[in-house]
């Protein structure tokens, strides 16, 4: 029977050539995997044949691997040749995935955000990442502050119409009635989108602010409907949400608000006036916070006072003012009545 000779570290060994089978279907990025599948026994007293680093490892019933005309162990082949997986860390023995500067098993190289396999895809490295087109361009999209579409997968330049919590180009739709081409003011009901004009035609009330379909609680005030969240003071924008409004030219306005524009608001205290106004120098006082703006003492219609800074001053303290001080507010006050502001 023929020999084959095998250097294993220092020693020599002989083997039997009838137990090298045929190569197997696995084939490693390199060398060639072979696998020991004699059926014969193996004579008593010859040696199998070793790993060429662990002269201890027989390979009577493991495969093994041949490169360069020489044969190891799995163990040793991979921990000199094979790449280890950039996910997982195992050894990659077959098919090897080279991307992002390390080696994949192909079930591990997958997509950062949704996890696709990319073995087989073409994949865009984004900040580091491995994405696929899709979440690539959905990456983009946020990035410029665009929203994605989720049909056809690109970036909506323009205006966006929501369908079942997703964006999408609004040509992608057609009107459930007319069959128009939709545009982003699209309205939807009963699960159907419409155009804009079939919408209305439905009887579906329209907010007066934003223009759009009232779905729930509706606000009826200044002959039109709202939104509830949309029928809100015309000064201070704040929403009535049930509370009183007061109406003045087609518009709305809180309590406070109508009564600062439209009322009389106490100088001092600032709350609206009820009862008795006291009324001067283009302001407006209140019963109890009529008073000398000096000495504080209250004063009523029939009291006689001055003005001196826009406030009201009592005559004893007017009386108590320099010559001429009370000369010069005597001259400013005669301009005023002459150029009619008083």
């Amino acid at each position: 029977m023929p020999f084959q000779t095998i250097l294993a570290l220092s020693c020599i060994v002989t083997v039997p050539q009838c137990l090298w089978a045929t190569q197997s279907a696995s084939v490693a990025m390199m060398g060639s995997r072979w696998t020991n599948r004699s059926s014969t026994p193996v004579a008593s007293g010859t040696h199998t044949a070793l790993c060429v680093l662990n002269a201890f490892n027989h390979f009577q019933k493991e495969d093994f691997f041949e490169f360069e005309g020489r044969k190891y162990c799995e163990h040793d082949f991979c921990v000199l040749f094979a790449p280890s997986c950039g996910k997982c860390g195992e050894f990659i023995s077959g098919r090897v995935i080279k991307a992002m500067n390390a080696s994949w098993h192909p079930e591990c190289f997958r997509c950062f955000c949704c996890a696709k396999i990319l073995a087989d895809e073409g994949f865009v490295k984004n900040q580091g990442r491995a994405l696929c087109k899709d979440c690539n361009a959905m990456e983009k999209a946020k990035g410029l502050g665009k929203y994605f579409c989720f049909k056809c997968h690109s970036i909506i330049d323009g205006g966006h119409l929501k369908w079942k919590g997703e964006a999408y180009h609004p040509y992608h739709f057609n009107c459930h009635s007319c069959g128009i081409e939709l545009k982003e003011d699209a309205r939807e009901k009963d699960g159907e989108l419409y155009c804009l004009r079939c919408h209305d035609k439905m009887g579906i009330p329209i907010c007066g602010a934003c223009r759009r379909p009232i779905e729930e609680r509706v606000v009826h005030a200044l002959g039109k409907t709202w939104h509830v969240e949309h029928f809100v003071c015309a000064k201070c924008e704040k929403p009535f949400l049930g509370t009183r409004h007061y109406e003045k030219k087609g518009l709305a306005y809180c309590e406070i608000h109508y009564h600062q524009l439209f009322g009389n608001i106490c100088f001092v205290c600032n709350n609206i006036i009820n009862g008795d106004v006291f009324s001067a120098f283009n302001k407006a006082w209140c019963v109890n916070h009529f008073a000398c703006s000096i000495c504080d003492k209250k004063m009523s219609q029939k009291t006689k006072f001055f003005e001196f800074d826009q406030k009201p001053v009592c005559k004893n303290c007017y009386d108590k003012f320099p010559g001429e001080l009370k000369k010069r507010l005597k001259k400013a006050y005669d301009e005023a009545v002459k150029a009619g502001k008083i």
